[in-house]
């Protein structure tokens, strides 16, 4: 069977029609055949140089937007079928048979290759880091010289992108395979993507804007954020170059630094805002930020998660759980972010709310992170802690970077008393992300409860550091060093939390802990007056609770960020502290009305009794 040039024509173009709407309508497969099909028909015999591939018929406009670089057109142009194969076995997640359509790996390892001296497979020189991270391919010492540079394939810049990009996700989807089991015995976390350092090299020879993704999984920090800026300039709507930038900055000065090198659109308007967020920022300013540009988007799914995000980062959960409750009723499908609200509904130990959302999530993709960490909460709020950590390691073993996961495991294995396990988890969740302040803040209490209080301050000072304004932060500091004997660097830290909790929540567990905390190391070091005045601040906002503050009336609620209902708990000894010091004092009518009210309380009645016969027997003495 043969056909005429004209039929053949028709065919290609039907073909092509084919591979673009099976495509667009997520038929990856059929695309696919298609795909394949298209690339197997004979050639015409056109003039063309050995490089270039021409294709009958112009490409659909669907998948071959016009380029304002006229050669960059023509490379598109001329290599549509192959790139539509391409993509087509990309959708089907045959990485490798992606990248091998426009780069065999015999053409990629000789570019590479002759481009440097240094072996493919050897050890990158310098703290793990492979020579392309710092620059062009240099050749190796000893008068060593690299061979004569392979001509790279002329190819566009498109076609080139998604060749490389194939062969980065291979590698990851390769280093997964490779992993041993979540937390197993040779679980050493340390497998690592092997097609980095040849993409790397690759691109040390033909360089594009794409390059800061690399540099950024190879802990290349500063020149992938200069990528990642000249990247988000050329293409602004990018997003995900925005969130490879967010994920390499660790403070806000360093976000500060950046933003002056940004391009002035509201796409950087929307990543100075998420980048804020997961550094744990709050305040009207940025409130401000968000709701201009809910005025403009005001459905987003992403801007009212981060209105949610908002409010959780500031403690405020009766406000933080309605707004997911109003995201949910929106977007019932969505599961971005859900595990912030498990997180939520279990510190409210809103158990309905939490198995709801629970069931949910495994209705709509129980292979989701997020839906196993969502279900893992719910076990943990059962105090099924084996459970627990069952699904935390289910979500681990579908993403190893699923930071709440990691956090979480940490927790519960803290109260299965595994604290070998829990720090593993804490260490983990802070490779995922050194900003993970309950990490740090977890590592500190497990160090704390094996009595290593020099370890376990460490660690709460990198978590004090992250999040400046939270009491609870540097009552851990304070507390650790009260521990060490260090009352006076501890009376300054818990000073700090007192001052944080004034500004930030009044009404916070971690304000009267603190203030009893100083009282105790005050009595110590026998400044009486000191340590008295902070009893009754201490006793003050005792008080104020019970009377109906903020904790009482449910207003905010006490996060429990590492070990699960870990708050301080409330000084009961204060009025007693009191009492006594009124009696040694001489002030017998306070005395008795503190061991009165001790009394009333059923706090240590023995000794309220006593004292308060002894104040009555002295101010019976002294009428008399």
């Amino acid at each position: 069977m043969s056909l005429s040039d004209s039929e053949i024509f028709q065919l290609r173009a039907a073909l092509q029609d084919a591979v673009v709407k099976c495509s667009e309508r997520c038929l990856y497969q059929s695309a696919k055949w298609a795909a394949e099909l298209l690339n197997s028909i004979h050639e015409p015999e056109i003039q063309a140089s050995s490089q270039d591939t021409i294709t009958a018929g112009p490409p659909p406009a669907a998948f071959s937007p016009s380029n304002p670089d006229p050669e960059e057109a023509r490379l598109e142009a001329q290599e549509f079928t192959k790139y539509l194969l391409a993509k087509s076995l990309f959708d089907c997640r045959e990485y490798d048979r992606c990248a091998a359509v426009f780069l065999p790996e015999s053409m990629l390892s000789g570019v590479v290759e002759s481009r440097t001296a240094e072996p493919l497979t050897g050890t990158p020189k310098g703290k793990g880091k492979s020579r392309a991270s710092t620059g062009a391919a240099e050749p190796a010492s000893g008068g060593a010289t690299a061979a004569p540079a392979t001509a790279l394939p002329k190819i566009s810049q498109k076609s080139l992108f998604l060749a490389l990009y194939a062969k980065v996700i291979s590698g990851e989807k390769r280093k997964d395979e490779d992993a041993e089991m979540v937390m197993g015995p040779h679980d050493a976390g340390s497998v690592g993507n092997k097609q980095l350092v040849l993409v790397s090299r690759y691109l040390n020879a033909w360089f594009d804007e794409r390059y800061g993704m690399v540099l950024a999984k190879e802990k290349n920090n500063d020149r992938a954020i200069e990528y990642l800026v000249r990247s988000v300039h050329l293409f602004p709507m990018n997003w995900g170059c925005w969130l490879e930038m967010a994920s390499l900055i660790s403070r806000v000065e360093d976000l500060n630094r950046i933003a002056k090198h940004l391009p002035h659109n509201i796409v950087s308007f929307m990543f100075h805002l998420h980048t804020s967020l997961e550094l744990f920022q709050q305040g009207p300013s940025l409130a401000n930020s968000l709701d201009q540009l809910l005025d403009i988007f005001p459905t987003s799914s992403f801007l009212l998660t981060c209105n949610a995000l908002l409010s959780y980062h500031a403690k405020d959960f009766v406000a933080a759980e309605q707004h997911f409750s109003r995201l949910l009723a929106h977007h019932p499908y969505r599961l971005d972010s859900l595990d912030h609200y498990s997180n939520i509904l279990y510190v409210m130990n809103m158990r309905p709310k939490l198995a709801f959302l629970a069931h949910l999530c495994s209705n709509v993709d129980k292979f989701r992170p997020e839906s196993c960490v969502v279900v893992g909460n719910y076990y943990s709020l059962l105090s099924m802690h084996e459970k627990a950590v069952q699904y935390f390691r289910r979500a681990l073993t579908l993403d190893r970077t699923c930071l709440s996961a990691w956090t979480l495991m940490g927790h519960e294995y803290v109260e299965l008393k595994n604290t070998h396990a829990a720090i593993e988890s804490y260490r983990r969740a802070v490779d995922v992300n050194r900003r993970d302040y309950r990490a740090w803040y977890g590592l500190g209490q497990t160090y704390e409860m094996l009595e290593m209080h020099t370890y376990a301050l460490w660690y709460y000072k990198k978590a004090a550091g992250l999040r400046p304004w939270d009491g609870k932060m540097w009552l851990a500091v304070g507390s650790c060093l009260e521990k060490m004997d260090r009352d006076r660097d501890g009376i300054k830290a818990l000073k700090r939390a007192l001052l944080a909790d004034a500004y930030y929540d009044a009404g916070s567990s971690s304000f009267g802990g603190a203030a009893a905390t100083i009282a105790n190391m005050y009595n110590r070091l026998g400044e009486l007056d000191e340590a008295k005045s902070y009893m009754e601040l201490c006793l003050a906002q005792e008080d104020g609770v019970a009377g109906g503050g903020a904790d009482a009336e449910g207003g905010r609620f006490n996060e429990s960020i590492n070990i699960h209902n870990d708050s301080p708990p409330r000084p009961t000894t204060a009025r007693m502290w009191l009492a006594r010091y009124a009696l040694e004092t001489e002030d017998y009518t306070a005395a008795s009305r503190l061991a009165t009210e001790l009394c009333e309380d059923g706090v240590e009645v023995e000794e309220a009794k006593a004292l308060l016969r002894e104040a009555r027997a002295r101010m019976d003495v002294d009428d008399a």
